[in-house]
Formats: structure tokens, C-alpha cells, sequence
């Protein structure tokens, strides 16, 4: 049919009018997203060339790489493979300024989860950044030396763009948990330690959770300092004793077999070694956050120290420490850097037989502390190892190869594949099985806060050592380190255990009787007595109202307990 240009053309209903701009929209969106990815590829070239490197990413790689693009300081952790060739120039980052909103590394045994954790340790120590991780396993005391040179390092040094790979050591400070470790020992007390994280060390069902709550509360009513473990077993002692079992009905009916279920459990903790941990001088969170004169930040290693039979135990005192963290750190909102990363190795540990108070205040204080400037990442086998409530506040994602040898992991295979953006350049679940060691599929949110394209990475070698340095030279390190003077010798000063006795000492003897001869019976009537009941200060003392004001002020003017996140206590001015 031959149009007529002089005639007008044929006027469009509104749904055909509709559907055209659809498709012109539709377009409009395609050209901009295309526009967008190269302007993204170019700007990642134009950083490349400024770094050294010579840009040969393919086009796919490329535009994967162009989502990891970051104005601002970065981690590098790799670059994208893509149909088993590795491209140096395709690099994977992620934004400093990001890095508050926390992470996970998952992996499978020998996956090299550690290797990552290392190298990101090292570059967020180059960039000024303290760090805090669990050496769980002794594997990370080669952060502090210089890495071994071989052509092996040099190969996956190229793969990775990492052209100016020298073998570099780091700053670090080796503690342990309690007196028994080679590191310079740490402590906390009990009355900062709190009943919730107490009660997670000590393998508590809920009820006896409540019951430690309980007891808590009547120590801080007394005004009995808990600082050791002796503390607590002499207040419990007391409760259940004849002379206490009036305190113990009047703290809310607490069973006399629960506490004593609670005791025993503390007996077993001291005989794993407790003891030593449970004390002063107290560990002072701001000995974290510490930068070296060279501006590089002091990675400090937690070590378990005499606590390996209670790994539990470790990973613990570990959320105490993050706990005291938010509860002294200012609010800073988001900035250019984390003032503090901190890593949870074997994080499974944390969360196994965990009560439903513990989780949620695990996941509270998750989502909150990154107002405070704190990163949180945590390191672990399977991602179903972390509460979805938890797993949901973690922002990158560096998962290494899974394995499906079992229904279970089949099933967490499934549902790792479902937690990662759609993808059209991997397999995912093929992908998560066949990673080589050093490998992962990794997505993180950008600087704008948004989910990366996910990307299947060769991780960057670290710079320093990738073994042990031998107890010895850990030893030597943490000697001569300036926190040694400080938290060396433990100090034992008054407290509820040596209140306690000494309220027993002080318990009036039985009145001596002695032979007293009658009195005459011609002595004149005694004056009638006074009325039987109490005198009029004692019905103001009796008053309860009166007695709760006594009680606060009293308890206010000889402590300074009060507990907020996990319960714990609220350190004491300096």
C-alpha cells in the first residue's frame, strides 16, 4: 500500500499511543545502560593506565569489572575469570568507604579462606586501618614478617595485577586470652562480661540464662563487685546457702537446683582455665585502635591462649569486645574509611547453640555499629553457619568453593546460589564446585551502594608470610611489645569474694551466758513499757519506699554498674 505524505497521519488510539512509549522508553533505557558500562570500562582503563598497567580486559570481563569501579580508596582483591582465563587488567575492589557495611568469607577446608583474610588484613593495615582477628588456628602470625619470594608468588602476582608485589611485614600485636598464652594477656571482668555472654561460655539452657540474670541483678544491688570467677562462685554460694536462701527467694523465686546447676558450670570453666581470664587489668578497647608512627594500623591477633578446650569461648569474648566497642565509640556516621575491621574467623563457633537473646543482640549490635565506624566481617564454612538475620547486614560477599558431597550441603549449595544477584556470565551452582584454591565468587556494594555484578576472582597473594613464625618468635614479639608492662601482672583487689568472707568472719558468736544471781525480791515495780511495736524511725526505715531510695542511693554511691547491649557492664571512668 502507498502512503500519502500529503495526507495526516492516522490518529493512534490512547493504548496504541501508550504502547509506543513503552518501546521508546524501553530503548531509551537500553542505549543509556550501554552508554553507562562503557563510560564505566573507560573510567576503569583510565585507572589502570594511571596504576601501570596495560588494560586487555574482553568485553565481558571488562564490564564486570567496570561494577567494581571506585573513585575512592579500595581493597584489591583480584580479577575476574571468565571461562577459565584469568584477565590481570578486570579487577575486583572494594570501596574503603563501604567496607561498614560488613562481610562474609565462607569456604570450604583449604579453599584459602585465611590467604584472603590475610591479604585483606595487610591492605587495610597499608591503608591506616586497624585491625582485629581471631587466630583461631596460629596460621596468622606471618602477617608479621615479610613474605617468602618464588615464582609461584611472581605467576598469580601477574594474574592478579599486582605488578609491584614485594614481600612486606606489618605491624602487629599478639594477645591471649588469659595468663597461660604466649601473647601479652587480656582479661575482662565478669561484671562487664554480662549473664547473656556468660551464659553462652557456660552452655546455659534459657531458664538458667534468666536465673545468671538474676543473680547479676542482686550483685549489683548489693554493691558486690564481680571480677573474677571467685566473685561469682561466692555469691552463688551464698544464695544457696542456709544464711542466703532468704536473698535468693527474694530475687524473684530463683531455684536453689538452678543456681546450683550454674555453679557447677563455673567450677568446670575455672578447671578449663577461666580463671586466668576472668580478672583485671581489664582489656581497654581503645588499645584496638591504635596507627604506628608510619601511619600503617596495628593488626591485633586474639589468640586462645590456656581457652583452647572452650573455643567457644574465643569467638565470645570476641562479640564482648565488639559489644564495648559500640558502647565507647562515637557516632560517626558513613566516611572514607572504617576506623576499625573486624574479623571473625571460625564464626560458626559464635553462633552454634546460641540462645535467642544472643542472637538478637548479635544482630543488633551488627546493624548499629556501623554508624560507628566499625567493619564487620565473619569467616566461616558454610554461609548457613550465619543467622539469616545476621547474614542479611553483611554487604560483600566472598564466597570460596563449596562442596555438595552430602543432601545437606546440597541443600546449602542451593541456598548460597540464592543469595547472589542473576548473573548470565557464570553457572553459579557449577561455579561454586569447580573454584580452584584461591579462588571465589565475590560481590560487594559499590560506592553508590549498590550490589556489584558478581564476579568469579583469582584473589591477590598476600605480601607477607603465609605460615606460622613459631611460638618463639611470638613470644619475643609480645614481650617487647608496649602493652606487656600494662596487662602483664594481675591485680586483685577487693571484690565480692573477699566481701563475702569477710561478712562470714564478722558473723556475731552466740552470746556467752554467765551465772547472775536473782535479784532481791523486794525491788521495787518496774514503770509500765512502752507499747509493743516499732518506734517511729523504724516505721520510716520500714517504709518500702523508703528502703527502695536508700537501697538506689546506696547502690549508686558505691558502684557505677549499668548494662545496656548483651547485658554488659558499662566500663568505669578513667
Amino acid at each position: 500500500m502507498t502512503v500519502d505524505p500529503t495526507q495526516p497521519a492516522p490518529t493512534l488510539s490512547p493504548a496504541e499511543r501508550a504502547k509506543a512509549a513503552k518501546a521508546a522508553a524501553v530503548e531509551a533505557a537500553r542505549v543509556a545502560a550501554e552508554a553507562l558500562a562503557a563510560a564505566d570500562a573507560a573510567e576503569a582503563e583510565a585507572l589502570a593506565a594511571e596504576q601501570g598497567s596495560t588494560p586487555t580486559a574482553n568485553g565481558k570481563a571488562a564490564e564486570i569489572s567496570a561494577g567494581y569501579a571506585s573513585a575512592g580508596a579500595a581493597l584489591e582483591l583480584g580479577t575476574v575469570v571468565l571461562d577459565g582465563v584469568t584477565d590481570p587488567a578486570a579487577r575486583i575492589r572494594i570501596p574503603l568507604a563501604t567496607l561498614n557495611r560488613h562481610g562474609l568469607v565462607a569456604g570450604a577446608t583449604g579453599t584459602g579462606k585465611t590467604k584472603t583474610l590475610q591479604g585483606i588484613a595487610e591492605q587495610l593495615s597499608a591503608a591506616g586501618v586497624p585491625v582485629v582477628m581471631a587466630d583461631v588456628k596460629g596460621d596468622l602470625s606471618g602477617l608479621s614478617a615479610p613474605g617468602e619470594d618464588n615464582e609461584k608468588i611472581r605467576s598469580r602476582a601477574a594474574d592478579t595485577g599486582l605488578t609491584d608485589w614485594a614481600p612486606t611485614g606489618h605491624p602487629v600485636e599478639f594477645l591471649s586470652l588469659g595468663t597461660e598464652g604466649i601473647g601479652v594477656p587480656v582479661r575482662a571482668t565478669i561484671t562487664a562480661f554480662g549473664p547473656i555472654l556468660l551464659s553462652k561460655v557456660l552452655g546455659l539452657n534459657n531458664t538458667q540464662e534468666s536465673t545468671l540474670g538474676l543473680i547479676f541483678h542482686w550483685a549489683d544491688s548489693q554493691g558486690l563487685a564481680l571480677l573474677d570467677l571467685k566473685d561469682l562462685r561466692s555469691v552463688i554460694m551464698h544464695l544457696t546457702s542456709d544464711e542466703g536462701k532468704a536473698d535468693l527467694k527474694g530475687i524473684g523465686g530463683v531455684s536453689s537446683a538452678t543456681a546450683g546447676v550454674i555453679l557447677r558450670a563455673l567450677v568446670n570453666l575455672e578447671a578449663d582455665g577461666g580463671d586466668t581470664f576472668f580478672g583485671e587489668p581489664e582489656l581497654e578497647t581503645e588499645d584496638l585502635l591504635r596507627v604506628g608512627p608510619d601511619g600503617r594500623g596495628v593488626i591485633t591477633l586474639f589468640e586462645l591462649g590456656a581457652q583452647a578446650s572452650r573455643p567457644v569461648m574465643f569467638s565470645t569474648f570476641l562479640m564482648w569486645v565488639l559489644a564495648d566497642l559500640f558502647q565507647t565509640l562515637p557516632e560517626v556516621g558513613d566516611i572514607d574509611k572504617p576506623k576499625l575491621v573486624f574479623i571473625f574467623d571460625e564464626a560458626h563457633l559464635l553462633f552454634a547453640d546460641a540462645s535467642k537473646a544472643f542472637l538478637q543482640q548479635v544482630e543488633q549490635t551488627v546493624k548499629l555499629i556501623r554508624s560507628k565506624g566499625v567493619g564487620v566481617f565473619f569467616c566461616t564454612q558454610l554461609p548457613t553457619d550465619v543467622p539469616n538475620d545476621v547474614l542479611s547486614q553483611l554487604g560483600a560477599r566472598i564466597q570460596h568453593a563449596l562442596r555438595a558431597f552430602t543432601p545437606d550441603d546440597q541443600k546449602a549449595l542451593n541456598k548460597t546460589v540464592r543469595t547472589y544477584p542473576k548473573t548470565d556470565a557464570y553457572d553459579l551452582e557449577k561455579a561454586l564446585t569447580s573454584l580452584g584454591t584461591g579462588e571465589a565468587i565475590v560481590t560487594v556494594l559499590s560506592e553508590k551502594g549498590a550490589p556489584t555484578p558478581v564476579a568469579w576472582t583469582k584473589i591477590r597473594p598476600p605480601r607477607s608470610l603465609m605460615d606460622t613464625i613459631g611460638n618463639d618468635a611470638i613470644a619475643a614479639a609480645a614481650s617487647s611489645s608496649t602493652l606487656s608492662a600494662k596487662y602483664r601482672e594481675t591485680i586483685d583487689r577487693e571484690s565480692a569474694y573477699e566481701r563475702m568472707n569477710a561478712r562470714v568472719a564478722n558473723v556475731p558468736a552466740p552470746a556467752e551466758k554467765f551465772d547472775i544471781p536473782p535479784l532481791p525480791a523486794d525491788l521495787p515495780d518496774l514503770p509500765p513499757s512502752e507499747p509493743d511495736g516499732p518506734s517511729a524511725a523504724e516505721r520510716i526505715m520500714g517504709n518500702p519506699a523508703v528502703k527502695s531510695f536508700l537501697r538506689s542511693a546506696a547502690s549508686a554511691a558505691g558502684r557505677e554498674i549499668s548494662r545496656s547491649i548483651f547485658g554488659t557492664g558499662r566500663r568505669r571512668r578513667r
